[in-house]
């Protein structure tokens, strides 16, 4: 009898250490202030926009790549350059895909306490392929992350704003803000539900989406890698404005080295 209730004593204790081993991971491979270099791939399909019958699709390349303080910046900064190849609707009824528009943002991680707070500048490059999947416009701005990590998941936010400060003189001023609200959710074994859908505002003409997302993944450690899948479906709850995502899957892969 004693047999077995040491057994199972190492077992729970072994499974305890396996889950919060599972947790930390899960956190750092989707913390956005995570201090290691990471290499993600995502998807947006968006086969619903209000007021038409077309279909969007955008895959994000996205490395990311910390940086270290040194003599003239005193903490730490996280490169993030996200490359997407998109595919949108022509006026004739076909679609076009290639390059879309190279953003990179470098945030300065500020705060390492109970919340991480990063803050820094952000560029869009005009390196479209084609008009239908850029704007055309060189824009800068700001992007500002909060995260608070505990055992049970993430919470947190982030904002970037930007407006266009050069391009091609007939295409239309880009000024636009996003949010995105991020809630993870462990489970045990690597597994989590998550909820990141991005707010979208176009100040320049007034309009918005705002999408509600409800998903799940799992993250795996291989040898000094975590790998992390998922699929998060969005709704959009409230827009206005034609042309804009009516529902998403959004989908992808995250690497992260080292840590």
């Amino acid at each position: 009898m004693l047999k077995k209730m040491v057994v199972a004593v190492l077992v729970c204790g072994v499974s305890q250490i396996a889950n919060a081993q599972s947790a930390d991971d899960t956190n750092k491979s989707n913390n956005p202030l995570n201090l290691a270099p990471s290499l993600n791939f995502q998807n947006y399909y968006t086969p619903k926009l209000f007021g038409t019958g077309a279909h969007t699709n955008d895959f994000l390349v996205r490395p990311t790549l910390p940086i270290a303080p040194g003599d003239w910046v005193g903490v730490p900064q996280i490169l993030r350059t996200t490359l997407p190849v998109s595919t949108r609707p022509q006026a004739d009824g076909s679609y076009k895909t290639g390059l879309g528009d190279l953003n990179v943002f470098d945030i300065f991680l500020l705060k390492q306490e109970e919340i991480d707070v990063g803050i820094g500048p952000l560029l869009t490059l005009p390196t479209a392929t084609s008009q239908e999947l850029g704007a055309g416009k060189w824009s800068g701005g700001l992007a500002a992350v909060a995260v608070q990590t505990s055992k049970e998941g993430l919470l947190g936010g982030l904002v970037q704003w930007q407006h266009s400060f050069a391009g091609q003189s007939q295409r239309d001023t880009v000024h636009t803000a996003t949010l995105q609200p991020f809630i993870i959710r462990n489970l045990p074994q690597g597994w989590y539900l998550r909820s990141t859908g991005i707010w979208t505002f176009d100040l320049q003409r007034n309009d918005y989406y705002i999408p509600l997302g409800l998903g799940a993944g799992k993250a795996w450690r291989v040898g000094n890698k975590i790998f992390n899948a998922f699929v998060e479906p969005q709704w959009t709850i409230a827009h206005r404005g034609e042309g804009l995502p009516q529902f998403t899957v959004f989908a992808g892969i995250n690497i992260t080295f080292g840590r």
